[in-house]
Order: C-alpha cells, then sequence, then structure tokens
C-alpha cells in the first residue's frame, strides 16, 4: 500500500509540475505581438527620424572621440544625439563595418522585446492575475486617441511600427523595467545594495538616451516608492534610495557627449513640440477610459502609485503648456500609462458581474474598437481590409536606397525636398540645411543655411553666386524635384523612379 500511495503522490507532483511549466497567456500572445510588430517594423522603410539617428551612429563609427554633428559638417559637441544608445551602436559599426543605418534597423526587434517583457513585469508588480498584462499590452499599444500620433517615445501601435528602432523605444523598454525592479525593492524594504545600485545605473542611463522619457521614470518610481514602501522609512532605506540617486546623478555627470544641465530650460524644440498640445482628445482621447479605473483606486488608496504617477505627470504637462516650455508635452508618452494600465489591472481583477466590471468593460470595449481603428491599419495589409472599412494608415516614404548606393559617409548633400533631407542622412552624407535643430548649432546659423538653401535652389539666383554657395559648404551631391533646373556644373547621376528627384555630382 505504501508503494502505491508513493506512486499516487509522484504522478501528482508531476502533474502540478507541469501545471507550473504552463505557458501563460502573455508569454503566448506577447511572443505573437512581438513577432508581428518586429516583422512590420522590419518592413518599414527609412523615415521620419531614423535618418538623425542613423546619421548619429556614422559619426561615431568614423570619429568617436571628437564625432561631427550629426547633419552638418560641422563640430558636434554638445549634440544630445550622442547618447549611450548611439555610442555602442557607432563602436559596434566601426568594428564589424556594418554601416550604421543596418545596425539601428537591427534594434527594432530587440527594443521591442525590452518594452513586452517589461511591460509584463511591471504589470505583475501591480496584479497577480494571469490576464492582467495581455490587457495592459493591449491597453497601453491601443488606447491613444482616435487619430493615430507618430511621434518618437509615444509608442502606440502606429508610431511603434515607425519609431520603435530610436533611442527613445529603448528608454522607455528599460523605464518599464525600471518601474518593476523599483517597486519589488519598496516592498521588500531590505533590498540590497546592488539593487539600488543597477537602478541607479538604469536611471541615468535613460537621462542620457531620452531625457524626455526620463522625466516620466523619475516620476514613476518616486510614485512608487511612496505608494509601496511597506517598511518604516528608516535612515537604512532612505540611505539605499540616495545610492539609487547618487549612481544615476554620476552616471549622467560622467557623459562626455553632452551635459544633461546644459540641456535644462534650453529652447531650441519647444517649437516642434507645441503640436503635443494642439489636439488633445484625438491623439490622446481614448486613455480616459482608465478613468474610472483609476479613481477606483485612488477611493481604495490615497497613495496608490498609479495615481500619484498620474498627478505628477499632469502636473508637468500643464506646466509645458502655461510656461510655453512646450517640450514637456513629450511627458504625454508615459503620462497615458496610468490610466491604461488602471483599466487593465482593475479590469482583470473586479470580479464577475460587480459594479466596477460592468462600467471598465463596455468602456474598454469601445474604446479598444476605437483603438483599433485608428492603429491596425499599421500591422493589417490593405488586402486583408474590407472595402467599407477605411484603416487609418502610416504616411508612406518613398525610398532613396538608388541615391544611397552613389553617396559615401561624409559627402555633403544640398536638398531642399522634406523627405531626403530626413532620410539621405541615414547614408552618411552631411547636409547644407538640417532637417531638425540641434543645440550644438546656433539658431543662426542654421537660419544662414536654409536661406542659402533656398537661394541656390531658386531659378533667379545668378550662377555665380550658386557656385559660390556650393564652395562654402564643400556641397558634392545636389538633389533637385522633377523638373527644376540641372545645378550649375552638375552631372545627373541617378533618379527616383517613384517621385522624379534627381540625383547631381557637383564640384
Amino acid at each position: 500500500m505504501t508503494g502505491v500511495l508513493t506512486q499516487r503522490d509522484w504522478r501528482t507532483q508531476a502533474y502540478e509540475l507541469r501545471q507550473v511549466r504552463r505557458p501563460s497567456p502573455y508569454l503566448i500572445l506577447g511572443t505573437l505581438f512581438w513577432a508581428v510588430v518586429a516583422y512590420r517594423t522590419w518592413q518599414s522603410p527609412i523615415a521620419s527620424d531614423f535618418g538623425q539617428h542613423a546619421a548619429a551612429v556614422e559619426r561615431i563609427a568614423a570619429d568617436w572621440l571628437h564625432p561631427a554633428n550629426p547633419l552638418l559638417d560641422l563640430p558636434g559637441a554638445g549634440s544630445p544625439y550622442f547618447t549611450p544608445y548611439t555610442v555602442a551602436l557607432g563602436l559596434l559599426s566601426k568594428l564589424t563595418g556594418v554601416p550604421g543605418w543596418q545596425l539601428l534597423k537591427g534594434c527594432g526587434p530587440v527594443n521591442l522585446a525590452l518594452i513586452v517583457t517589461g511591460i509584463g513585469a511591471f504589470t505583475r508588480v501591480l496584479s497577480d492575475r494571469r490576464w492582467a498584462p495581455v490587457l495592459a499590452l493591449a491597453a497601453f499599444v491601443l488606447l491613444w486617441g482616435p487619430q493615430h500620433k507618430e511621434w518618437s517615445g509615444f509608442l502606440g501601435l502606429q508610431s511603434m511600427i515607425r519609431g520603435l528602432t530610436y533611442p527613445s523605444a529603448f528608454a522607455v523598454g528599460v523605464t518599464f523595467w525600471v518601474w518593476a525592479l523599483t517597486a519589488r525593492a519598496a516592498r521588500r524594504g531590505a533590498a540590497g545594495p546592488w539593487l539600488h545600485a543597477t537602478l541607479g545605473l538604469l536611471i541615468g542611463t535613460v537621462l542620457l538616451v531620452h531625457p524626455f522619457t526620463a522625466m516620466g521614470a523619475v516620476i514613476g518610481v518616486v510614485a512608487l516608492v511612496i505608494g509601496m514602501q511597506r517598511t518604516p522609512v528608516a535612515a537604512g532605506v532612505l540611505g539605499r534610495w540616495a545610492l539609487t540617486a547618487a549612481v544615476a546623478f554620476a552616471v549622467a555627470a560622467w557623459w562626455p557627449y553632452f551635459s544633461i544641465s546644459a540641456l535644462l530650460g534650453d529652447p531650441t524644440v519647444d517649437d516642434v513640440h507645441r503640436r503635443l498640445y494642439a489636439d488633445l482628445w484625438q491623439w490622446y482621447g481614448l486613455a480616459l477610459a482608465g478613468l474610472p479605473a483609476l479613481l477606483w483606486r485612488l477611493r481604495h488608496n490615497r497613495f496608490d502609485p498609479l495615481v500619484l504617477m498620474f498627478a505628477a505627470d499632469c502636473a508637468v504637462a500643464a506646466y509645458g503648456w502655461l510656461s510655453g516650455s512646450y517640450s514637456f508635452g513629450r511627458i504625454f508618452g508615459l503620462l497615458l500609462v496610468p490610466l491604461q494600465f488602471a483599466l487593465a489591472v482593475e479590469l482583470a481583477q473586479a470580479p464577475p458581474w460587480t459594479p466596477l466590471r460592468t462600467v471598465l468593460a463596455p468602456l474598454a470595449a469601445a474604446a479598444a474598437c476605437a483603438g483599433l481603428l485608428a492603429q491596425a491599419g499599421a500591422v493589417v495589409p490593405a488586402r486583408y481590409v474590407p472595402p467599407a472599412l477605411h484603416l487609418q494608415r502610416l504616411n508612406g516614404w518613398p525610398s532613396y536606397e538608388w541615391a544611397g548606393a552613389h553617396v559615401a559617409a561624409g559627402d555633403v548633400l544640398l536638398t531642399g525636398g522634406y523627405d531626403p533631407q530626413h532620410v539621405m542622412p541615414a547614408y552618411g552624407v552631411f547636409l547644407v540645411s538640417p532637417a531638425w535643430p540641434d543645440p550644438s548649432t546656433t539658431a543662426a546659423e542654421r537660419r544662414r543655411r536654409e536661406d542659402d538653401v533656398r537661394a541656390y535652389l531658386s531659378p533667379a539666383t545668378p550662377a555665380e553666386q550658386r557656385l559660390a554657395i556650393a564652395r562654402r559648404y564643400d556641397v558634392t551631391w545636389v538633389m533637385t524635384g522633377p523638373g527644376d533646373p540641372a545645378p550649375p556644373g552638375g552631372v545627373e547621376v541617378d533618379r527616383s523612379p517613384r517621385t522624379g528627384e534627381r540625383l547631381y555630382r557637383v564640384g
């Protein structure tokens, strides 16, 4: 009889072990999400800010000690584009000989894995329900606005396809892991110094890689410590969190390529960010479906970390609007997280047929449907969509591989076209006029260059003046629109089969 009981016990343990090892819903659906979005990201053409980040990688590969400005043939000292992210890729490009744009392209699946696993880790410190991470991922990528917003660090599904390769995506992924580790350290109370030092290193890295994301990351850390610290705030506890702050400060202060303090209050990109406040409902409105869940959490805990996080983020956004420092509007990229995650967690935890579930379920369903209409066009091919259903889709950017095949890294290109100004730096060329402002160059220098480009491309400008402009900037290539006259002394090398733009060698 004893042997029979032992056999049953062994079988029971084996069955329980199989139950424990059964894949979670998040492992299955998160992996599927990662595969689909990573594939679409790899397919996405070079567009938007990709060229500027790839150019920064090329400058590090060319001279990692004293890199030139990412877009202009000028010194790059003080450029915030030389982050640990781009420097690491630049050094890898220098060692392997792989072009910077190809390495940057390959970062998309890596950053996405960091984000997906980070969302899972952060959700698990908020809830132990198996479906909570799945709902959190869905809320994070869908609950933005009924009109998709493509912006660096704003990782709705459409914007994610375009921006997963950017430093901001890496910073968001690290931020979720920082929050998860912070919550665990706060709950333990007696977490060791190594964990706190690691947190400081990660926070300092986020601060350097994407200072805008770091605002939200630090707010989240403070909110989690206040809301989850279970042990009395003794001197030892304060000392460990002081260690975290000291390591983060040391990492940011040590960085040799630019100074974080010099970026504080810099108005260079404020005008660009004013658009983030232009239409709050269209860009962020669907996330309000999580407001009842957040209020529910507030009712049960005045120091709920998601509530504290949301309140502080709103204060930062309001300050940006009232002060005219519109760069603080970048906080919207993480301001929606408390709303999204509160909805996901409470929906997963609320028992069926309770008042909370009856309120949240239809709200979440309606918001998710609206989010799908706004975002699903990024991953669902048009041939699979019924003609009556009009999904919003990413703006189509033309390929410039035809021009990239001729230019070399370090060449100077003169062009006035919006698309080539953003794309061609990915192939390592310098521009005469930058696509985006950079604090390492003065506003007066940028205006002078913009005026010279307009003068060069104007048919009314004498040929002698156009030649003088080309010599001033050591121009090697000129790209003109279809039908525009050839530049003086230029030899046509190639033209775009799609746009009709032409590439000329000059000088």
